[in-house]
């Protein structure tokens, strides 16, 4: 008890500078949510692979459900969790946001982490892959390469930020081109995704990027058909076909997955709504075919590394990294 007093003096003297608590709690069991499936080859695939890579570093018990949805899904399954000594819940998507910060009060033993929403808890994380900018280089990828200079892009949902800035670093690369953009609203409606695909190709457009998991890779498998050429999304693609695939936009799940697991165990993750890009190695682009020209890829990476470095996009616009906003 002295001690203890002592090291409290100490941070009253200090201002309490230095000495703000960290959790000391370490990493349990880990449990993960998953919206449709974790054999989705993009999304739900990375996510579980995230899981088995802090299994592989921990030596813990890792748990998963899939189909979870509602917020009645949610709690029964951190209930079960709960009992197999569960202390860190990833729940794969932006639809867990909102369901982790309503129930979280209720689990203080637990950390809740999700992706791409906003959240408030205060064991609650939110998790965003600066995706802008991984869409503005492969944008000017996708322009460069296209013939007929018109672009087909199929997004998933409406907010997806990739999507916004594929369209941007395509006309920054060729200020006249067309760009169509279908919205999906789904992650794996295939047939929605191909109708939308089939129709964009018979306008003319001849660069397609379908950015929606269970998607993307039979409308490549299409694209790959009518020897046009398309953007790969989530995963490296170019095992799909390097003459179809130019590159892809990559998100590092399992990079981040294992990086907030570690910073769990030490104690040091902070709740609120954090994100993270290039920099962090969160995102990249993947391998570029080899249809596009060696000094355009140069250029490309050269612009990419003066990105990490500057926060600018090559048109001037500045785009902000790491930390949105941190609850203690």
């Amino acid at each position: 008890m002295q001690i203890k007093t002592l090291l409290l003096a100490a941070c009253i003297l200090l201002g309490l500078t230095g000495c703000q608590e960290k959790s000391s709690q370490n990493l349990q069991n880990t449990g993960l949510l998953i919206q449709d499936t974790i054999n989705d080859q993009g999304w739900g695939d990375k996510g579980y692979k995230g899981l088995l890579k802090i299994q592989d570093t921990y030596g813990n018990e890792v748990f998963y459900k899939e189909k979870i949805e509602t917020k009645s899904q949610v709690l029964k399954a951190v209930k079960e969790f709960q009992k197999k000594k569960v202390n860190l819940v990833f729940g794969h998507g932006k639809i867990y946001a909102d369901i982790f910060d309503q129930i979280s009060s209720d689990f203080p033993k637990m950390h809740f982490v999700s992706f791409n929403g906003k959240v408030h808890g205060k064991n609650v994380t939110s998790i965003h892959f600066n995706s802008y900018g991984m869409g503005f280089f492969a944008g000017m990828a996708a322009a460069k390469m296209s013939r007929t200079n018109h672009l087909g892009v199929i997004a998933a949902q409406d907010w997806q930020p990739e999507i916004d800035g594929f369209i941007e670093g395509a006309r920054y690369q060729k200020p006249k081109i067309k760009v169509d953009k279908n919205v999906v609203h789904s992650w794996s409606d295939e047939q929605k995704a191909i109708s939308a695909f089939r129709k964009m190709e018979a306008s003319g457009a001849d660069v397609f990027y379908p950015a929606g998991d269970g998607f993307t890779i039979p409308v490549i498998e299409e694209v790959k058909k009518k020897a046009l050429y398309a953007v790969g999304y989530v995963s490296d693609q170019s095992d799909l076909g390097r003459a179809t695939v130019l590159t892809s936009t990559v998100q590092n799940v399992e990079y981040v997955y294992g990086f907030v697991a570690d910073k769990f165990n030490e104690g040091d993750l902070k709740s609120g709504n954090l994100q993270y890009g290039f920099k962090e190695k969160a995102i990249s682009l993947g391998r570029f075919s080899p249809q596009v020209p060696a000094s355009f890829e140069k250029k490309i990476k050269q612009e990419i590394d003066e990105y990490k470095k500057s926060g600018k996009l090559p048109n001037g616009k500045v785009m902000k990294e790491h930390v949105l906003e941190e609850e203690q």
